[in-house]
């Protein structure tokens, strides 16, 4: 619903092709590339009006008696049409190559952006709608960068250079022509702000079938576990064939005003060829000078013609503009400050949380964290528990500054978070998810991934430390295996042990543990637990764990419900104490003695 709404403002705000202007900051790099291709084209564009001249003279020199004269003029004719050829070629590489590079800078400029917004970006739009406005709509850019706008410039200079050459060739029957140009252009301003609305609409319902095949096949063994497949099928069908439905009434429209400008311009050029035809049988003019008008006549027809069909794709461009401008000038709710304040070397690790209160934009009536105060010392070990949607993780996500608090601060070593560049103190931490990234690629650079410049030494190392060495070397091609699309050929833990060893080679002194041991087994979990042991002793350790024997060694233990500490302390302070923590320790320990028997 809201991506409509969204897509219903967009549409209004854009009236017009002034949308293309935006392209400007992208094209002014390549000015003198514009300039060779705008050479270019005007030089082919007076090889063409210059074309019917020739021809003139080669159907006016068959009266002529001097045989060198009409041979002269054949050759003259040839070597226009090989000069317009050359043209014709330099330009459309000139111009291609244009494109090709704009549309490159494009798609790395919404890259850039959309890679570094915070998650509450996209809690607005769906990422496969934003991959949809990198492809599919900077390919429409690129076809009018590349061949609509050279040929609508090409055609402006056939059009009104056609029209002059017309007129100094007959007056009378440009007169006539020129009667005919009101009627054909009311049908180009009518039908094409109605082909403008169409073509965003169209853009849109694309970019909503690609965010929706997007997020079924990212989640593909859910939807085939859960026997979803013909809903899913439903669904994406329903968007798709809207998409189509949409385009049809687009191509329909455009198909009406293309008929409409063709037919009337043609009929015209009809009617304008029998009174030259009785001006030359009267001898009012020459059988070559017809021949001429006829050809600048049909070179302006075609010209319109071409124009009115170049002003639906410039319309197209427009909205696909505009599109891609949103993304650019999308505003981040967390951004750096221009003045930056460095985080002191070296990083003692000391995160801080003083009276923090949280909600999350698309939940405002409902606070993840309320008026929460915490303070973890440098090379201290706490552990966050509590019962799900208590807040645990929601702490994680403001350490990392994916949001910043409603209320409070969030400090490392003393410093606010929101006074310094995100990517100086992310530097400093490592994160283990619960749902760990893991990317097509090999064993090896999905461990790298937490330090690009590691060696092959020190990424195995960080594999046997996170106790994925061993199954590691029993895949098909060891550290060089290919893992498929996030990891589709490694198991859950499998899955898990490589992100622990990704972080393990970061080697940041703030680590973050969310659920990381959550996937594994009872020998694999005792192994990583023992490496996370090792690992957080220099290092300031945040542990989230449901399981709360993966937790009893931290040095304090802090307990979250509905968003708020209620207890802090070691586990057996804890037990003694009572309350919530308590209660799940003994409902835990309980169960797995249960199991155990």
């Amino acid at each position: 619903m809201a991506r409509n709404e969204t897509s219903k403002e967009d549409r209004a705000k854009s009236r017009d092709i002034g949308a293309l202007r935006r392209l400007w900051p992208f094209l002014k790099p390549y000015r003198l590339l514009m300039a060779a291709a705008l050479v270019a084209l005007v030089f082919t564009a007076m090889i063409s009006l210059a074309l019917p001249l020739a021809v003139r003279r080669v159907v006016d020199g068959f009266e002529t008696e001097v045989a060198r004269l009409l041979d002269q003029y054949f050759l003259a004719a040839l070597a226009i049409a090989w000069a317009l050829a050359i043209g014709t070629g330099l330009r459309y590489y000139l111009v291609t190559r244009l494109g090709e590079r704009v549309v490159a800078d494009i798609r790395k400029a919404v890259f850039d952006r959309v890679i570094g917004m915070s998650p509450a970006f996209y809690e607005r739009i769906m990422t496969g709608e934003v991959l949809s406005r990198i492809t599919t709509d900077t390919t429409v850019i690129l076809s009018v960068i590349g061949s609509s706008i050279s040929v609508a410039l090409r055609n402006v200079l056939i059009l009104f250079g056609g029209l002059a050459l017309m007129l100094v060739t007959s007056p009378k029957l440009t007169g006539l022509v020129l009667l005919l140009v009101p009627v054909v252009i009311v049908p180009i301003i009518t039908l094409g702000r109605r082909l403008r609305r169409l073509s965003r609409e169209n853009q849109d319902w694309i970019a909503a079938s690609s965010g929706n095949a997007s997020e079924a096949l990212s989640a593909v063994q859910t939807v085939q576990a859960f026997t979803a497949e013909e809903e899913a099928r439903r669904r994406f069908s329903e968007v798709t064939e809207t998409a189509f439905l949409s385009a049809r009434h687009r191509i329909a429209v455009r198909a009406v005003m293309t008929v409409i400008v063709i037919g009337l311009i043609f009929t015209g050029v009809v009617g304008v060829l029998w009174v030259g035809a009785r001006d030359v049988r009267a001898d009012v003019m020459s059988v070559g000078e017809l021949v001429q008008f006829v050809i600048y006549a049909i070179m302006v027809a075609g010209a319109v013609g071409a124009l009115s069909e170049i002003w639906g794709e410039l319309q197209r461009a427009a909205g696909a503009t505009e599109r891609l401008v949103e993304l650019l000038g999308a505003v981040d709710a967390v951004r750096d400050p221009e003045n930056p304040v460095p985080l002191p070397r070296p990083v003692k690790g000391e995160i801080e949380l003083d009276h923090v209160s949280f909600s999350y934009p698309t939940r405002r009536d409902t606070r993840a964290l309320d008026d929460v105060t915490l303070k973890v010392r440098p090379g201290e070990t706490v552990a966050l528990v509590g019962p799900s949607g208590a807040g645990k993780s929601t702490v994680i996500q403001l350490i990392l500054r994916f949001y910043d608090p409603d209320e409070g601060a969030v400090r490392l070593d003393g410093i606010d978070l929101r006074d310094m560049a995100r990517s100086d103190f992310r530097r400093e931490i490592a994160l283990v998810p619960q749902e760990p990234a893991i990317f097509a690629t090999t064993v090896r650079e999905n461990i790298r991934f937490g330090r690009p410049d590691a060696s092959d030494e020190e990424v195995e190392e960080a594999a046997r430390a996170a106790a994925a060495h061993e199954f590691i070397m029993e895949l098909p091609k060891g550290y060089e295996t290919e893992v498929g699309e996030r990891g589709v050929m490694l198991s859950g833990g499998q899955r898990q042990r490589i992100a622990i060893a990704r972080a393990i080679l970061r080697d940041a002194p703030v680590l973050l543990l969310d659920e990381a041991t959550s996937a594994l087994d009872a020998e694999s979990e005792r192994a990583v637990q023992e490496a996370v042991e090792k690992l957080s002793r220099d290092r300031t350790t945040l542990v989230i764990a449901h399981r709360l024997a993966t937790v009893k060694r931290a040095d304090r233990i802090v307990v979250f419900e509905a968003g708020r500490i209620v207890a802090e302390g070691t586990h057996d302070e804890l037990v003694a104490e009572g309350g919530l923590y308590a209660r799940l320790a003994r409902l835990q320990f309980t169960e797995g003695m249960a199991a155990a028997e």
